[in-house]
């Protein structure tokens, strides 16, 4: 085996770390659908783990409260984020408005996709205060786009890249909280209203072309 072949395989995890990570993958999932069924305040430890077929024990191996639950659903969504910008990124332009709107777009997808968790794990994470206390996932990546469209010189030089990026990050929470909340929705709607949302930040950033 040569020093290539040695460093791939290195790479890979190995059975122990795959079975945890299965385990954990088993908590997240059997929690996230006892939210989307029951709440999130109405589901209990004991029923993560029983739907999970571990012991109550083994839950505190992976998330040291009911809590971390609500963090690991967040970290999810930046992955999903992050990843589905990465599957369009080719097949578009990357001036801000293209970008911005198709994270949008990408944003839109995944919250229509799972409509009932969405609500039940944006409803616990107000709840839980985590707007207040955790760093906001889509402002970060809302932040950097504005800052390579400065760069590039399609903003206003006074912008601040991440005050633009939270600005962003709190509309399209709220936007997704009165979506949320919502009886009757119809496909679209969401994506629709965070599209006129990046129309009113761009109007009072960008740079008129005029």
């Amino acid at each position: 085996m040569n020093e290539e072949d040695r460093a791939a395989a290195g790479a890979q995890p190995g059975r122990r770390e795959r079975n945890k990570q299965r385990v954990r993958s088993r908590l997240y999932s059997s929690a996230m659908q006892l939210f989307t069924e029951k709440g999130y305040e109405q589901t209990s430890i004991e029923e993560i783990a029983e739907a999970a077929d571990v012991a109550r024990g083994t839950f505190f191996n992976y998330f040291q409260h009911k809590e971390d639950l609500i963090t690991a659903w967040g970290d999810s969504r930046r992955s999903q984020l992050r990843q589905g910008l990465a599957d369009t990124e080719a097949d578009g332009a990357d001036d801000l408005r293209s970008t911005l709107e198709r994270c949008m777009g990408v944003l839109a997808r995944v919250n229509e996709a799972e409509r009932e968790m969405s609500r039940a794990m944006l409803t616990a994470w107000v709840k839980a205060g985590r707007p207040l206390i955790e760093e906001p996932y889509a402002g970060e990546i809302f932040a950097e786009t504005v800052e390579a469209a400065r760069t590039r010189g399609e903003t206003r030089p006074a912008v601040e890249p991440r005050q633009v990026g939270n600005f962003l990050r709190d509309g399209y929470l709220g936007t997704l909280y009165r979506w949320c909340q919502q009886e009757k929705v119809d496909e679209g709607d969401l994506h629709s209203e965070l599209l006129a949302l990046t129309e009113i930040v761009l109007s009072g950033v960008t740079l008129s072309r005029a």
